[in-house]
């Protein structure tokens, strides 16, 4: 399919739609259906969907073949159950189907969550994206969560949630695709690493998938949420000032003052015990810098607003 888009310069350029889209899942056997029907429903279908099931045993696999028969696209790739549960395999599922396309003459790879739903012109949109930048090398879309959503006005729209990642296929090889870790940020560290890498990446706010997957509401269950949270965020190299003020910040989220409270002590716990941190120390540094910057920029922006008020 050709299409006419519109680059930054101003300049039209006729565009070819090439992407795959790869699906790492685990027991996805009550979400899966509603993912496969949204990929199946869009304009712009993908030239290969591979879904690795990674020893999913409650029928994941069932609901996967079934369209598979009817979409010659849909290829389900099973790997063996396996007892150890760590964020690598998610990373290990992703390289297998990555592995599987390879051969294929595509332009853009997406990295799809089995757990989402969107409209029929959501990849539509996001191809038109990347063409319209050359130097896109990951994108993605706001997801909601329930009736809730990320707050852009102090999470910066440089960030592309794991939940749907699409690379420019130079852009994936460039960072040498997904590196699994058990602690988990595969995601964080995929678009963190493209940006050091001199691409630019990016969450359009104009379209929004659903995310299906309900987490815990219990209050223990939050509170070990935000604890485990501050703890991976030192993993991660988040910067000690930043990782203050995003805990003033979570303050007036749920649960109210002690969930911002043990993001705070989770991140102090991993430094006392000097965790060790499964990132390099360029992308620490790359990392720390961006939010130093942000911070600035965040701050200066609230004392220009009050200037201003001043005068008037």
């Amino acid at each position: 399919m050709l299409k006419t888009v519109f680059t930054e310069e101003g300049e039209s350029a006729n565009v070819r739609y090439r992407y795959v889209i790869i699906t790492p899942a685990r027991n996805e056997a009550t979400l899966i259906e509603q993912t496969i029907k949204s990929v199946v429903g869009q304009t712009v279908r993908p030239l290969k969907w591979v879904i690795v099931s990674d020893g999913s045993t409650d029928g994941t696999d069932d609901i996967v073949l079934r369209y598979t028969r009817e979409h010659d696209w849909i290829e389900l790739v099973q790997l063996p159950e396996r007892k150890e549960r760590n964020f690598a395999g998610k990373a290990q599922a992703f390289n297998l189907g990555y592995a599987r396309v390879k051969g294929l003459e595509y332009d853009i790879i997406g990295n799809l969550d089995a757990d989402l739903s969107f409209d029929e012109e959501y990849f539509e949109f996001l191809m038109e994206k990347f063409a319209a930048d050359p130097r896109l090398g990951v994108g993605g879309t706001a997801y909601l969560d329930g009736d809730r959503t990320y707050d852009y006005r102090f999470t910066s729209t440089e960030h592309v949630s794991g939940a749907c990642q699409m690379f420019r296929r130079e852009c994936l090889e460039c960072i040498g695709g997904y590196v699994p870790m058990k602690s988990g940020g595969i995601d964080l560290v995929a678009v963190v690493t493209a940006r050091m890498k001199g691409w630019r990446t990016r969450t359009f706010l104009e379209k929004a998938s659903t995310h299906h997957r309900k987490m815990g509401t219990a209050s223990h269950g939050l509170l070990a949420i935000a604890f485990k949270g501050g703890y991976h965020d030192y993993l991660m190299g988040v910067h000690p000032v930043w990782q203050f003020f995003r805990s003033i910040y979570q303050l007036r989220n749920k649960p109210i003052i002690i969930g911002g409270f043990l993001l705070l002590v989770g991140y102090v716990w991993a430094w006392i015990t000097r965790a060790e941190r499964p990132v390099s120390k360029e992308l620490i540094k790359f990392r720390q810098k961006e939010q130093i910057s942000r911070l600035k920029e965040f701050f200066f922006k609230i004392i220009s607003r009050r200037q201003d008020r001043t005068l008037i």
